[in-house]
């Protein structure tokens, strides 16, 4: 199974995907005049502005339950990988893909928001939606709708909960070994998992609603507890930051695990990590009620830099500052060993290690509690991703009982994940990534070619701004944008008209307007 697994990632992640994703970045980075540099400060403005409603969840809420995707065990084990089997380079390789993806991110969201639609009182909306609509391709909408339904209700589930049965046998041992039909597990793996399957269970029943609620409340709190913690292990060992920075750069133009190594791991677990061009933040950005699509654009952009230049690269400080690292050369060599052998790249073991060389006794249980968090938070967006997914081919083919099924499924998902090694659970999740990028990133670039929807909303939104408007409009009739149905849809329920604002908001820059 991990030979197959193995071979398939291989052709996914092939170094083809690696620079799609960097020069997709980069495109949208140049396209938008680096909007994530520019509009900075909107991010922030608009991080807590907007209120929910009876139909949609506000920025914030939209944010915390992206952030519950994006945040996860790839903060914590994903980045442990990264420096086991790509060098300290390949942390200044995920911070590139942030700061790329953070154009990415703005693009593909902007996109679901435009292209929502409202379905059983809510809203919905992501990559399937606007492929269809703005691509014109029903059949490439269908590809990514199963494809993101199998990767997140059925692969991704097992990373997360894998990272949280491992770092819970790490803190409090593995407890007795129980033979099943399945093999051979630790008791401590199984009751982790019944009890996050439990749990688990409790949310995903009651609706996209109580999944923002308590994603609202866990993520702020989790992501800035975590954060305090590397932040006391850093100053506990301020002396050495400047030693970490010039390793992380130092290596990343002259890696010791080779060029390829570093640029390839840190490309796909900071991909992993903040998920830019993924193609899964979408989800939860047509979900929000905002008054310009812009405007959860620019929201799910700051969440970028929140997962990959905040919580990744505490990970990353607390692991290099305290030396709690191996790193994997060539046929099973280490290039760099201060740790036993035998423990995985792949878990958070790394992370507990570095806490507890800086506060002793400490590191394995709060890693542990922390990845349950992380983990589960992920776990819940999952589902939400694969749920919006199963209601676009609703739309279609109504087949009863599907929600139900996936349900079921997912939570199967997560207790066998729970239970299995480290590697053959990232390996898994690692497919489903890759073929959600594959087909996301192609789609939308093949979108800005046809209309340039999400752009012309930027500089509609700009040249909004620039006016001092008192309230943002947004008809895509006037930009030339069509099938937003719903936004249509809302200025003429709300008698609404966009403020004449000559070229700067045009189509294609060249419309004129009567004075």
């Amino acid at each position: 199974m991990q030979s197959w697994v193995d071979f398939i990632n291989g052709i996914i992640w092939s170094p083809a995907l690696i620079y799609l994703c960097l020069g997709a970045g980069l495109f949208y980075s140049i396209t938008t005049r680096f909007m994530q540099v520019r509009h900075f400060g909107e991010m922030l403005r608009l991080l807590f502005s907007g209120q929910s409603s009876d139909k949609g969840i506000s920025s914030f809420q939209a944010l915390a339950v992206s952030l519950s995707g994006r945040v996860g065990t790839g903060n914590i084990a994903g980045v442990a990988a990264a420096i086991g089997f790509g060098g300290p380079g390949a942390v200044f390789w995920m911070w590139v893909v942030a700061f790329l993806g953070a154009s990415t991110a703005y693009y593909e969201s902007t996109l679901a928001q435009i292209y929502k639609e409202e379905d059983e009182g809510q809203f919905r909306g992501g990559p399937a939606y606007f492929i269809e609509k703005a691509m014109g391709q029903k059949w490439y909408a269908w590809i990514f709708a199963i494809a993101t339904i199998i990767a997140c209700g059925l692969l991704l589930p097992g990373v997360q909960s894998n990272s949280i049965g491992n770092a819970v046998a790490a803190a409090f041992g593995p407890g007795e070994m129980i033979e099943t039909t399945l093999g051979t597990f630790s008791s401590a793996k199984i009751i982790s998992g019944a009890i996050v399957c439990l749990v688990l269970a409790i949310i995903i029943f009651g609706g996209v609603k109580r999944i923002a609620h308590f994603t609202q409340i866990i993520v702020p709190f989790m992501a800035l507890g975590y954060i305090v913690m590397a932040f006391v292990v850093i100053l506990l060992n301020i002396d050495m930051v400047p030693h970490v920075f010039a390793t992380i750069v130092g290596d990343a133009f002259t890696p010791m695990a080779g060029v390829g190594a570093a640029i390839g791991w840190g490309v796909k677990r900071g991909v992993y990590s903040n998920e830019a061009g993924q193609g899964t933040g979408p989800h939860a950005a047509a979900a929000a009620q905002v008054d310009h699509p812009a405007q959860q654009g620019f929201v799910q952009a700051f969440s970028i830099y929140i997962d990959t230049l905040l919580v990744c690269s505490a990970t990353a400080f607390m692991i290099i500052i305290t030396g709690a690292f191996n790193v994997h050369g060539a046929e099973g060599a280490f290039l760099i060993q201060n740790l036993p052998a035998d423990i995985a790249a792949n878990s958070p073991v790394f992370t507990q290690m570095a806490i507890e060389t800086a506060m002793p006794g400490l590191g394995k249980p709060f890693v542990a509690i922390a990845l349950f968090f992380f983990s589960f938070t992920t776990i819940l967006a999952y589902y939400y991703i694969a749920e919006t997914n199963v209601a676009y081919i609703h739309r279609t083919i109504h087949v009863p009982g599907l929600i139900f099924v996936l349900k079921l499924v997912l939570l199967a998902s997560v207790f066998y994940g729970a239970v299995k090694t480290a590697d053959l659970a990232w390996a898994m999740g690692d497919v489903g990534v890759g073929l959600m990028a594959w087909l996301n990133i192609i789609g939308i670039l093949i979108i800005f070619f046809m209309a340039k929807p999400a752009l012309k909303a930027l500089k509609d939104y700009e040249a909004q701004k620039k006016a001092g408007v008192t309230e943002y409009v947004f008809d895509p009739v006037k930009l030339g944008i069509k099938g937003a149905d719903y936004w249509e849809e809302r200025l003429k329920r709300k008698g609404q008209k966009a403020p004449d604002l000559g070229e700067a908001s045009s189509s294609s820059g060249t419309a004129k307007t009567t004075p």
